[in-house]
């Protein structure tokens, strides 16, 4: 009967072992994910400051097409225009 008792006690030594593993790898795998959250985040942030960044970007490049073609069509008009019909305010 000791036998048995002895095999039953080993049983549940290997069970607290595996279970103490499970314990600590759970640990880690949570600590490797608030790591991987705050990442996460970290990256969520960067991408809206470069979203911002960009879309200033294309409102610029907007504006400075915009007074380009401006100025090409006062040089349009200036090309085709008589040269007696533009008057300086000099």
């Amino acid at each position: 009967m000791k036998l048995g008792n002895d095999l039953i006690k080993k049983k549940f030594d290997d069970i607290d072992e595996k279970i103490d593993f499970m314990r600590e790898s759970y640990r880690t795998l949570q600590q490797e994910n608030e790591g991987l959250i705050l990442k996460i985040k970290d990256f969520e942030a960067e991408l809206d400051k470069k979203n911002e960044t960009e879309e200033q970007f294309s409102e610029q490049e907007a504006l400075i097409q915009s007074k380009i073609d401006g100025l090409l069509k006062k040089l349009n008009y200036f090309s085709n225009s008589a040269p007696g019909d533009y008057q300086s305010n000099m």
